[in-house]
């Protein structure tokens, strides 16, 4: 085979994937996916968009500040005060990129920025130079590409390549493309834009219409050079195209397309459990690649032709993304390098603060469990990464209930250190009578608008796994606890959530979509 093309992967989890409804990201959570997706290879991270809000503009400039390896971009719209906030945030980067965007669809030219074709070559090219006298790697967008019309469009990428841009990103804002139509228009800008060589295509889908791979592929056979995704394909509406879908497209069908990504896909799963974790949005069970189900097999048949040979139905090897074959590996005689070492073949990179309180935590386990599963570690590993300040920690609880009576509750907690207790004989059931409990101790009213539990491995001694979503103040507010006891776990969720709720406002709005 001939060498392979290679493609860029521009990852926009931090950025668009953080426009998800109730995916909003502190910068410590920020931090620890921006090295995760180092660790995972990806060329370009979007940081954030800086004039968006003071949060976003101190995200986008820690990240700056701390990734090595990696492009670090922020966004900004085409004018001087968004493009020089963008700048203030990426200076300290060790390869910064300015992506400045614009409307071009005749729908947003006349409806939201009132201008005329002549205006926003004029705005577009002012925006471009203006982040090129600065950054030496600028990319433009112009928002609503799928709908902007062919000539338009070729007139507006010659003109923004002309005033320095490195990149030409060509998104379906509103995922309304279609495979052979994106396949046309990056066809026709290889074909029609003289000095579309001097610029590398670019490609960012929405997935409205489930579409967002299938469109990114299509637009990578045409000749486009970078995919922009995000992990778990989380996103504005629908979300984006999936990162991880699209790697391994490329990986598995490179007889077809003959490109190849610079990815580590066995860091593709541990990513996407801490994606999912940080941003409380699961992964479903069916989904391609990272899924529970992904490599699952039930049917007899199936199951018959894997015993006789694996290729028989599965196209990709669970290890070549980060699954493992091997499940039960630990027990309560385990020792701390033995529990290290399977926490990085899970693909967790843990400082020793971390590993001992992970050693804590597994030992603690490994005393009321029997069987420690390869689950069991990635949950215990997870909660190091989303942790935060505990205002409030859970220290315990007692319980008195029957059916159809109310319970009483005695919850016990230390606030900043200080053990407290509440007793309270309230709710409709133990876990409301815990919620009560914890409103009444913390002070702190809130609604809850979603609790979730599920085993994280298998066995009556499972680990129960609870998330919730608080609403207070107008903000939703997620938390998640980890318990062989699932009101313990119940009380852990309500109280991580209270924390985050304890620290104070996070002030971000959300920017304008690409």
């Amino acid at each position: 085979m001939s060498q392979l093309r290679p493609v860029r992967i521009f990852d926009t989890t931090l950025r668009d994937g953080e426009q998800s409804p109730g995916a909003s990201m502190n910068l410590t959570e920020k931090l620890e996916i921006a090295q995760a997706l180092v660790q995972l290879g990806v060329d370009i991270i979007e940081a954030g968009f800086p004039i968006a809000s003071p949060g976003d503009f101190e995200s986008v400039a820690a990240i700056a500040r701390e990734v090595r390896g990696t492009t670090v971009c922020g966004l900004a719209r085409c004018n001087d005060g968004d493009i020089d906030r963008a700048w203030e945030a990426l200076r300290a980067a060790d390869q910064p990129r300015i992506h400045v965007f614009l409307a071009t669809s005749a729908i947003h030219r006349e409806f939201k920025l009132r201008m005329t074709e002549d205006e926003v070559v004029a705005r577009a090219v002012a925006g471009v130079r203006r982040a090129r006298g600065l950054c030496a790697d600028v990319e433009f967008s112009p928002e609503d590409a799928a709908r902007t019309e062919i000539d338009f469009l070729c007139r507006v990428v010659e003109a923004v390549i002309d005033a320095g841009a490195t990149t030409v990103n060509i998104p379906d804002t509103v995922g309304y493309a279609t495979p052979t139509q994106m396949h046309g228009v990056i066809a026709a800008l290889r074909a029609r834009v003289p000095n579309i060589d001097r610029a590398v295509i670019s490609v960012h889908c929405h997935d409205d219409l489930g579409l967002a791979v299938a469109n990114s592929l299509a637009a990578v056979e045409a000749g486009a050079g970078q995919v922009e995704c995000t992990i778990n394909g989380i996103g504005e509406r629908a979300g984006n195209c999936s990162l991880e879908e699209v790697v391994m497209a490329l990986r598995t069908r490179c007889d077809t397309y003959g490109c190849a990504t610079g990815i580590n896909t066995r860091r593709l799963v541990p990513t996407s459990r801490l994606v999912a974790t940080i941003t409380g949005i699961r992964v479903p069970r069916n989904k391609a690649i990272v899924g529970r189900n992904a490599f699952a097999h039930e049917a007899g048949i199936h199951q018959d032709g894997m015993l006789k040979e694996r290729r028989t139905y599965e196209i990709m090897r669970p290890e070549d993304v980060g699954l493992e074959k091997t499940d039960l590996v630990l027990g309560k005689h385990s020792g701390r390098a033995a529990l290290a070492d399977r926490a990085r073949s899970l693909g967790y990179q843990l400082s020793p603060e971390q590993l001992q309180t992970l050693f804590d935590r597994f030992k603690a386990l490994a005393d009321r469990k029997k069987e420690i599963y390869d689950g069991d570690i990635a949950a215990l590993c997870e909660t190091q990464f989303a942790a935060l300040p505990e205002q409030f920690s859970f220290a315990g609880y007692t319980l008195s209930c029957a059916s159809g009576a109310i319970p009483t509750v005695e919850l016990r907690v230390l606030h900043d250190g200080v053990a407290e207790a509440v007793t309270i004989t309230a709710g409709d059931g133990p876990v409301d009578g815990i919620f009560l409990a914890i409103e009444k101790l913390t002070g702190i009213v809130t609604t809850c608008r979603d609790f979730r539990v599920q085993a994280v491995t298998v066995g009556k001694d499972a680990q129960a796994e609870v998330t919730v979503e608080l609403e207070h103040g107008g903000e939703l507010h997620r938390g998640r606890g980890v318990s062989t006891d699932s009101l313990e776990a119940s009380a852990k969720a309500f109280l991580a959530a209270v924390n985050r709720i304890a620290l104070g406002p996070s002030p971000r709005i959300h920017p304008q979509r690409v």
